[in-house]
């Protein structure tokens, strides 16, 4: 499916928001490379790596990621079982690589996670481990921890258990290649009954989400891209077959987070249900985007009626991440906390599956496999627990801040030939709800336009949920700011 582009019009404004983009990760004091201490570890533990036991590479996994991604954290294998299925979901076996308490297991808590910039990618591990050693590439035998999940024919959970073992991927598909192979029923033989068993399975877990309130998407993606030489906006649609990996995936973190429940150790990711202000503001967007949300619908199932190949309700399908708000991580050992769910999924649920770019799922997956086997879980990970939920919550708030700036910093080179223009728009917030006032004291509330559908500034104590003019009067790349006032009445008055 193609992307959605909106262009930068001017050369000004295209070289003005490279500048821009190209400042953040000065700005936001990003991390530049790795240290030879780091990489000599790196390079010794490599070459000391040793496959585990069992042999599973006679299983046909495959991965399915964008097609440009090296760093392959999860490769999967589907089959029947009776009239259910078995899902065997390899990880990538990241503890094996890190010693604890050395140079990369310190500068991992660090960074806790990988940053992303436009045209740019800071890894949490390096190259010739995330996109080397440790990735599931295809025809590479690898060291992995597996997951065997039993499942009914109804697609819920029978059972679940994790082992490390030795796989190797057949393929390295790409999602619309996937797609398109799914629709035409192209795939090679050795693969097409997973790709088959992924539409059914992750139909079936939809299901089951709707049927417990749950609202976890794969969110298209709003990214900032340099396309033909310029810096664009794209919102680029989902496919549903992303929805199913996806729905693999989440499987995955509530078994994880099952095991760790039952074991009594481990760290969950944890959030409250959306609160009423940020539904009431979300619900004014859908107004303003042209797609009401009625009274009594669930926010999931609203989110699911959305067509994201039309621009504006992409955008609110983006836009659904402001009710997804305070998530948070709680560790536990030796009693389960109160507070167990994750409000987007409507279950316990654990981070599990992309430990190459993201540090609290190699604590996960170690617990897991030693609760799995007998064993105690192991006490470097034990250990680490209490300390994740702060390297994860500073990780997660810089990694944020640098998306929402680069976002911001394209919004307003989009706009930036349009300062004079007028437009229609919907108050998402007035100064009481946003808390935003000018340099000068001045109330200012906070709007959305359709065309582009971005928000903004304006000048004045407006009345949410109202339809207003307004006249853009600031688009500064450099600052990210754009600004509005209340436009002139016209003659007629309207």
């Amino acid at each position: 499916m193609p992307y959605s582009h909106i262009g930068v019009k001017g050369s000004a404004a295209q070289q003005a928001l490279a500048e821009a983009l190209a400042a953040l990760s000065v700005e936001f004091d990003l991390p530049d490379g790795f240290g030879p201490d780091v990489l000599a570890e790196v390079e010794t533990v490599i070459a000391g790596h040793t496959l585990p036991e069992p042999d599973l590479t006679a299983l046909p996994f495959i991965t399915i990621d964008p097609p440009g991604s090296l760093d392959l954290d999860q490769a999967m294998y589907l089959e029947r079982k009776g009239s259910g299925y078995v899902v065997h979901y390899a990880i990538a076996d990241v503890p094996s690589f890190v010693p604890a308490g050395g140079a990369l297991d310190t500068e991992t808590r660090r960074r806790g996670q990988t940053f992303y910039t436009p045209g740019n990618r800071i890894p949490l591990h390096p190259v010739p481990l995330s996109e080397g050693a440790a990735s599931l590439f295809a025809n590479n035998p690898r060291s992995a921890f597996v997951w065997e999940i039993e499942l009914a024919a109804d697609g819920s959970q029978l059972s679940a258990r994790v082992r490390r073992a030795t796989v190797r991927s057949i393929a390295k598909l790409g999602y619309a290649e996937a797609q398109d192979m799914l629709d035409a029923g192209t795939a090679p033989a050795d693969y097409a009954g997973t790709l088959e068993l992924l539409r059914e399975i992750g139909t079936k877990r939809i299901g089951l989400e709707r049927a417990r309130g749950g609202a976890s998407l794969n969110v298209p993606a709003q990214e900032v891209e340099f396309v033909d030489g310029r810096y664009v906006l794209q919102f680029r649609p989902a496919l549903p077959l992303e929805d199913w990996n996806a729905q693999i995936s989440l499987l995955t973190g509530m078994a994880a987070a099952q095991v760790m429940l039952e074991g009594k150790v481990g760290i969950l990711r944890t959030m409250p249900a959306p609160d009423d202000g940020a539904v009431a503001a979300y619900r004014m967007q859908t107004v303003a985007l042209g797609k009401p949300w009625e009274e009594g619908m669930e926010y999931g199932a609203y989110l699911r009626t959305l067509d994201t190949s039309d621009p504006r309700q992409l955008a609110l399908m983006h836009a659904a991440a402001t009710l997804f708000r305070g998530a948070g991580y709680t560790p536990f050992n030796g009693e389960v906390p109160e507070e167990v769910v994750q409000a987007a999924v409507a279950a316990p649920y654990a981070h599990a599956t992309a430990p190459l770019r993201r540090l609290v799922d190699r604590f996960v997956l170690a617990i897991c496999a030693a609760l799995c086997s007998g064993s105690e879980a192991p006490d470097w990970a034990v250990q680490a627990l209490d300390g994740l939920p702060e390297i994860m919550s500073a990780s997660n708030q810089l990694a944020s801040k640098v998306d929402k700036a680069a976002i911001d910093t394209v919004e307003a080179a989009l706009l930036s030939h349009r300062v004079g223009t007028e437009f229609d728009a919907v108050v998402l917030a007035g100064p009481r709800q946003n808390g935003h006032t000018t340099k000068a004291g001045a109330a200012r509330s906070t709007i959305q336009i359709a065309d582009p559908a971005v928000t903004g500034y304006c000048e004045g104590a407006l009345e949410p949920g109202t339809v207003v003019r307004v006249k853009l009067v600031t688009a500064d790349i450099a600052r990210r700011t754009i600004q509005f006032v209340p436009a002139a009445p016209r003659k007629d008055g309207s």
